[in-house]
């Protein structure tokens, strides 16, 4: 066939059209073959997708190409993020309906998407949004019911005026919605809860097995987030009142010298403690500015300590002493039990209270100097907390003992009179999967005044969201109005009950997605267990780092939730995680307020597709932020339109051979294309298995396309079987990065069999031995020269061509050679003097 010019286009609309028809994508569940499921997290459809959408998609077509073509059955599908406030907010925005919005949105992003040729297996396309969906995550819901994991309890939340819906902790982003950057504030309200602490131990201890797999940061900041802590747990009795405040603290060793008590402005107890407080409307005041702070400014250590005396008292339980109990803004609900010993002698936070406030200081800690000396840290001449180990003072028994030893026996010593026990603490909470809006999977449980809460029956699932519903503009929930949706009949005893209002948060929805795609049109069950069994797990998983907590460790405990109801047989979803870097412009993030949006359908249109997924390859390595540059692109278009001259100027003379097939060189040119051919293939193979260096990759193609424009010339006349072999070997290593024009040139070069169905190439040890290398000669460490010998000479030789370089021995001249090393086939190193 007769090339022509090269047109991205033309060339794409072909291919892209050719794959459709071909179904060579297309995969079915097959366990006779090895499987290799490959993941990129699904978008949120906004109506356009982004470069850092073409950058996490181009990552995810590699790796599925690549694996494809080594033999593996792979699964690669694609799907939406449709449910939650995104879509519904901007559909109020532009004044219609969020499902309306959704669905022309996902529209046109799977267009964009299938111009940039990525390699889905359509069929399995799934939005979360559809009934078809969300229907089986109510089945979940009620079974999560059924073992308890699922629970309904009123407790202070954090609220977005503006969104008029509950966010969960890691919903709040510097004291902010995440979603419209509203300051969020605290509200007591009822809720549903998914018992994700139950799975604590086993979330934290199943890391270790995720070691290697995922990035150690992500590791990271799931344990800090768990934030298992040793500990105990002590009981202080309130003066005046039959009640007593529970502490968990990490320091039992410095009980002695607890000199106040600082509560959260959420404890429960705050509104018994300042009953008849004189000053009660100053506190509650105080307590209501507390609530509506930032939990992360309120843990933050840089926070200016500020609190209020309640006016009661609690007793140390080993000293007696009257503790004054104060709400302070650095105590929180979310650790622990909302209250703290107070320690300022010995902790950094009670030392800066405690001087403000002029509270007293009793240090209980020496430091090992001190005690050396038969001396005493005095607290009254501290500037600051001493935190470091050393041996306990003013402990009564317990005096002179190192303070870690004293941990576990003052413990001990209180468990006697059961005012103290070991404990353990986590940092994390349960799920809020409560959500007051419209766009999303109603909750499937009934409210009788009979019966309580009744889960509804599975055969009347799904319970639709009636997507007649009027979105209003204050984004409140239309649902508690529509009496058609909320006026049902008990399922127990027949008579009038309501239906929940309230829908499932968006992440309950991506917590699963990832299963469904294995069966994704089976209309009996949520999960077929001979896809499951055979797909799962996801072996690589795609994603930015700004998901590393919430969505993925909540996929972790749905795979484990499922797991004891039955559903699935895996503990972890994902084998192997990549998180991709951010594509920046003029120094910054991407992002429309800041006008700098690379529109990718411009860049295919004026570049094509290939030459974007090309410069987004090529311009860094996957992990790393990627800077975008127009010259960067233009680069990558000329160097494809380069490679495709290259096997137009030589298509009179190049017959269809597979990559590396050629093993009989006629001349040292031909030899010297055949070494660069197969250490192309090694270090292509090596780099896209070791951690996806992409870039690598291509810049090694790049330099077999540059190692053929220099031999061109003469191999086309002695030996044009060598440009055949080692130009089928480019297209084929580049057409997981640039697939259309890839599959353009394959078929130029005469083969009717598509790229799609080949092999991956592998490299022949003989190849890479060459008859000569060139070796550096060095004097004095410092290179003064090259040349070629006979690979493998004796040692003898080689010294000989080394010292005999003009260059060398001007260096050498008048001076004594005290050694001569030899790297063989590559360095020569004269030390002189």
């Amino acid at each position: 066939m007769a090339l022509g010019k090269y047109s991205p286009e033309d060339i794409e609309k072909k291919w892209q059209a050719i794959w459709k028809e071909s179904g060579c994508f297309q995969v079915e569940t097959d366990p006779s073959r090895p499987k290799y499921y490959v993941l990129e997290m699904f978008p949120y459809p906004s109506g356009k997708i982004h470069m850092g959408h073409v950058r996490n998609y181009s990552i995810g077509d590699v790796v599925a190409r690549f694996k494809t073509m080594q033999g593996f059955n792979v699964l690669h599908p694609m799907g939406w993020d449709a449910f939650g406030l995104p879509a519904e907010n901007a559909a109020i925005k532009h004044e219609t309906h969020p499902a309306t919005w959704t669905y022309q949105n996902i529209a046109e992003m799977r267009a964009q998407l299938k111009r940039l040729g990525y390699s889905y297996d359509w069929r399995r396309e799934i939005a979360t949004c559809r009934p078809e969906y969300y229907k089986w995550e109510q089945m979940f819901f009620l079974r999560f019911l059924e073992k308890g994991l699922a629970y309904r309890k009123d407790s202070p939340q954090n609220w977005c005026p503006t969104c008029n819906t509950v966010l969960a902790n890691e919903q709040v982003e510097d004291g902010l919605c995440w979603r419209c950057d509203t300051e969020v504030e605290q509200k007591d309200m009822e809720q549903w809860f998914l018992r994700i602490t139950d799975y604590a131990d086993e979330l934290l201890a199943d890391l270790d097995s995720l070691e290697g797999g995922w990035p150690e940061r992500v590791l990271t900041m799931q344990r800090n987030w768990i934030g298992k802590s040793y500990g105990a747990e002590l009981t202080f009795q309130v003066k005046d009142m039959d009640a007593t405040i529970d502490v968990f603290t990490t320091r039992p060793d410095t009980l002695y010298g607890a000199t106040f008590m600082s509560v959260a402005a959420e404890h429960p107890m705050v509104e018994k403690f300042i009953a008849d407080a004189p000053n009660k409307g100053e506190i509650e005041a105080f307590v209501t500015n507390i609530r509506n702070m930032d939990r992360i400014k309120r843990g933050a250590d840089d926070l200016e300590k500020e609190g209020v005396f309640t006016g009661k008292y609690c007793v140390n339980p080993v000293t007696g002493r009257d503790l004054p109990i104060y709400v302070a803004n650095f105590v929180l609900m979310g650790y622990g039990t909302g209250a703290v010993m107070a320690v300022p002698a010995h902790d950094q936070r009670d030392f800066e209270f405690a001087t403000k406030y002029k509270l007293p200081m009793q240090a209980v800690i020496n430091p090992p100097e001190l005690q050396a000396k038969g001396e005493k840290l005095d607290a009254a001449n501290l500037t600051e907390a001493y935190t470091a180990p050393g041996f306990l003072i003013h402990s009564g028994e317990f005096d002179g003992m190192p303070n870690e030893d004293a941990k576990k026996a003052i413990v001990e010593h209180l468990d006697k009179s059961g005012k103290g026990k070991m404990a353990v603490n986590y940092r994390l909470r349960d799920w809020n999967v409560s959500r007051q809006r419209f766009w999303g999977a109603p909750i499937p449980v009934i409210y009788c005044d009979d019966c309580g809460v009744v889960p509804v029956p599975e055969k009347d699932l799904p319970i639709l969201l009636p997507e007649n519903a009027q979105v209003r503009k204050d984004g409140k929930s239309p649902l508690p109005t529509m009496e058609e949706f909320v006026n049902c009949t008990c399922p127990k005893c027949g008579k009038p009950a309501r239906r929940e209002t309230d829908t499932f948060d968006t992440f309950f929805e991506s917590s699963w997605y990832y299963m469904r795609y294995c069966d994704p049109r089976n209309e009996t069950e949520a999960l077929g267990a001979e896809h499951l069994n055979y797909w799962m797990n996801v072996d690589q998983y795609i994603g930015g780092i700004e998901h590393a907590i919430l969505h993925l460790l909540y996929s972790r405990f749905f795979t484990k939730a499922l797991r004891d109801c039955g559903y699935v047989t895996n503990s972890e979803p994902f084998a192997n995680l990549l998180t991709q870097g951010m594509v920046l412009k003029d120094g910054g993030k991407m992002s429309k307020s800041k006008g700098n949006v690379v529109d990718p359908n411009a860049m295919i249109n004026q570049y094509g597709a290939d030459a974007t997924r090309l410069f987004i390859l090529f311009a860094s390595p996957p992990v790393k932020e990627l800077e975008w540059s127009d010259q960067g692109i233009d680069g990558a278009y000329r160097f494809l339109s380069r490679l495709w001259r290259l096997v137009e100027e030589l298509e009179d003379v190049l017959t269809p051979m597979m990559p590396g097939s050629h093993d009989k060189p006629a001349n040292d040119a031909a030899k010297g294309l055949r070494f660069k051919e197969h250490d192309t293939i090694r270090r292509t193979t090596r780099d896209i298995e070791n951690e996806f260096q992409f870039n690598t990759v291509i810049a090694a193609i790049m330099e077999l396309v540059n190692e053929l424009y220099q031999v061109k010339d003469e191999l086309k006349e002695t030996d044009p079987a060598a440009l055949s072999s080692a130009i089928a070997t480019a297209v084929t290593l580049l057409s997981p990065v640039a697939p259309h024009i890839c599959e353009e040139l394959w078929a130029a070069l005469g083969h009717t069999v598509h790229l799609t169905a080949q092999p991956w190439p592998t490299f022949d040890e003989k190849a890479l031995v060459l008859d000569e290398v060139t070796l550096v000669v060095q004097v004095n460490g410092k290179v003064r020269g090259k040349f070629e010998a006979p690979n493998n000479a004796p040692q003898a030789e080689v010294e000989k061509l080394a010292m005999d370089l003009e260059n060398v021995q001007k260096f050498m001249e008048g001076k004594t050679v005290r050694k001569v090393i030899v790297i063989p086939n590559k360095l020569v190193n004269i030390v002189v003097g």
